[in-house]
């Protein structure tokens, strides 16, 4: 009966350099999902308290209210878009370069 060869350990410095990874995404996922909680609830809080606010008009048909509520739409594909601008320039190549190193260390 033969027993099934286990795969080997990561090293510490694999392990250190995983970590490394995951908590800059961590990060950068935790700081853009604060600014749109930001953006967001600060605009239903001023749809709650100040409603007399959001509806002066900015021109004829076109209230403040609606500009803002653009803006949050706006918002969302901003901080979209400079996510995927960052995993694309900073994460990608950090997991490539891990995966070379885990390669090497024969994980």
């Amino acid at each position: 009966m033969t027993v099934p060869s286990e795969s080997p350990a990561p090293s510490a410095s694999a392990l250190r350099a995983t970590r490394r990874v995951a908590v800059h995404r961590w990060r950068v996922a935790a700081a853009l999902t604060a600014a749109m909680v930001v953006v967001y609830f600060g605009f239903i809080a001023l749809v709650a308290f100040r409603p007399a606010f959001l509806a002066r008009l900015v021109t004829d048909g076109l209230s403040i209210g609606i500009v803002l509520g653009a803006l949050v739409i706006v918002a969302a594909w901003g901080l979209t878009y400079t996510y995927v601008h960052w995993a694309n320039r900073v994460y990608d190549p950090a997991l490539a370069a891990l995966r070379v190193h885990h390669a090497e260390e024969g994980l």
